[in-house]
């Protein structure tokens, strides 16, 4: 087996970005796309990198909210109304962005996966959240998970698809969904965090299957330090998020994610990172 030190160093970095801005509505894929522009993080295995390691975030959700989870699957089981609802709201929220994202997926590697395209998503992004959350942050009528409706997960849905677009971020697409239907932003975030365990185990699973799961033994444990480092940072950032979001709004987010976009076409501009 032989282990590429500076690419294990590289992915790390890329795990550590991805922990921290997976659940935080700035974009993590537009995010690791600009950061793997700077440190020369590309590739196939690259590709694939960034996809799998958020199984470690999202496993971090999976520990953080494991009591409603394991009592929802419970109730599922027993086919209690609860239960049912819960995971029928998350799959019909899951189907949209399944849908497009598999008929898509290859133009939008091709075509949307280069810092130009994320800057463009970072700005438009984050001047739809100011709009949105100032015109129906404080306009709702659902202030809890488990009163979402099948109708709402599916505008919700609707607009995760936004997400396919590098640069949008899935967490800001459905919170902002979530907004417009009606959703309070914690019951919102929370709906986020549960509908990312389908969106990305399809995401992942969709990556395996057309790389061929052809890794070396150095890139298999590159994967793994990859998703236990993407897990712990995860863990720490979202409990972090959620206390913020009940006091603070998320403007603060779609300014820096302006600033973000607006430095960055600079820098494409003048050469300091190429498309």
């Amino acid at each position: 087996m032989n282990l590429n030190i500076i690419l294990a160093f590289k992915a790390i970095i890329i795990a550590i970005v991805e922990g921290i801005t997976e659940f935080i509505p700035i974009s993590s894929t537009g995010h690791m796309i600009i950061v793997g522009d700077f440190i020369n993080f590309k590739g196939a295995f690259a590709t694939s990198f960034e996809v799998v390691i958020q199984l470690g975030a999202i496993l971090a959700i999976i520990v953080l909210y494991r009591n409603k989870i394991f009592n929802s699957i419970v109730e599922l089981f027993k086919w209690k109304d609860s239960g049912v609802k819960f995971w029928t709201n998350i799959i019909i929220a899951f189907l949209p962005a399944a849908f497009f994202g598999f008929l898509l997926n290859d133009k939008i590697d091709q075509y949307l996966f280069n810092s130009g395209t994320v800057a463009v998503g970072l700005i438009v992004g984050g001047i739809l959240m100011i709009i949105i959350e100032n015109k129906f942050r404080d306009k709702y009528t659902t202030d809890n998970v488990d009163k979402i409706s099948i109708k709402q997960s599916f505008k919700i849905g609707c607009f995760q698809c936004l997400a396919l677009w590098p640069g949008m971020s899935r967490s800001a697409s459905t919170i902002m969904g979530g907004w417009i239907c009606g959703v309070s932003t914690i019951a919102a975030t929370e709906f986020s965090f549960f509908l990312a365990i389908p969106t990305m185990l399809g995401a992942t699973t969709l990556t395996l299957i057309k790389s061929g799961m052809n890794f070396s033994g150095g890139e298999i444990i590159i994967l793994i330090i990859g998703f236990v480092v993407a897990f712990l940072v995860a863990l720490l950032v979202v409990e972090g998020f959620v206390a913020y979001l009940k006091k603070k709004p998320m403007k603060v987010f779609a300014v820096y994610r302006i600033i973000v976009g607006i430095a960055l076409i600079c820098l494409i501009k003048f050469g300091a990172i190429s498309l």
